[in-house]
């Protein structure tokens, strides 16, 4: 019998992506890790030795640990947490059975070098339509959940981004590693570059492009969300709370890309009471 505090890679794969994904974190060895330098997507990495110092940072959440196999340093970790009040699972054959089943994993020279906090930090343009919005839930669902995001004046996000230790996007410039490439946006370049070409965020980045390009026949969703991010920022004069809106807007165009694409919505109209009007209108 399977121990109840363990996940299977299928059970994670699900959670990956939604706001109420566990706390994923990773406490493989320096070795084990740099024969695969890749994590989970959303995975935080911690030395699994000094649980004791950090596990209450977890405190609030739950949280899924990661090792190379499954085994004791996952189970001796999650063991911590539980201790510390963090109901913690182990991810079953670990970070090697996560590889072999095929799912995304993001490689670690991606990732920008984090604060003492342990956070990447982005700077781009201010006033945010859509790739400004985008890219920051990817992040956070899929490569830092405690990302810092900031957003500045046009003219200044290279000086901030020297000054602050700050990863720029979304903004023109030949030495910009995270920007449009050719006829691809911001977003596009993210998915790819994290190794995050699921079918789901394939399909997502279509219908960004198509919003953010101008190139609303790209997608037949592209105008909804268009008209969507634009709502959205005659609502918000606030920069931080418009992304905090469109983290809503971007789970639910994230939900429907993965769930839902083959749902279709009508009027019932085979239903007695709805042809006795539809014939009474006649």
């Amino acid at each position: 019998m399977s121990s109840i505090n363990i996940i299977s890679t299928e059970e994670l794969a699900r959670l990956i992506g939604r706001p109420d994904c566990p706390a994923l974190i990773d406490v493989r060895t320096d070795e084990d890790f740099a024969a695969d330098p890749r994590v989970i997507p959303g995975a935080v990495r911690r030395p699994f030795d000094t649980v004791g110092e950090w596990a209450s940072a977890f405190v609030g959440r739950s949280a899924v640990v990661i090792c190379q196999q499954g085994l004791k340093l996952s189970e001796g970790v999650a063991a911590w947490l539980r201790h510390a009040g963090v109901p913690a699972e182990t991810l079953q054959g670990g970070a090697l059975g996560w590889a072999k089943a095929g799912l995304p994993m993001v490689p670690e020279d991606r990732l920008p070098s984090r604060d003492a906090q342990g956070r990447t930090v982005w700077v781009t343009r201010s006033r945010p339509k859509i790739d400004r919005i985008a890219c920051p839930w990817l992040i956070r669902r899929f490569v830092d959940p405690s990302a810092v995001f900031l957003f500045v004046t046009p003219s200044e996000v290279t000086g901030v981004a020297e000054r602050f230790g700050a990863t720029p996007f979304d903004i023109e410039g030949d030495d910009v590693f995270w920007s449009h490439r050719a006829e691809f946006c911001t977003f596009d370049v993210m998915v790819e570059e994290f190794g995050l070409t699921t079918e789901p965020l394939r399909r997502l980045a279509a219908i960004v492009r198509g919003a953010d390009t101008a190139r609303l026949d790209h997608a037949p969703e592209a105008p909804g969300l268009l008209a969507a991010s634009l709502g959205l920022s005659r609502m918000y004069s606030d920069d931080l709370a418009q992304l905090e809106a469109g983290m809503a807007l971007y789970d639910a165009f994230y939900r429907w890309c993965r769930d839902a694409t083959d749902e279709t919505h009508n009027w019932p109209t085979s239903k007695p009471q709805a042809r006795r009007v539809l014939e009474s209108a006649r």
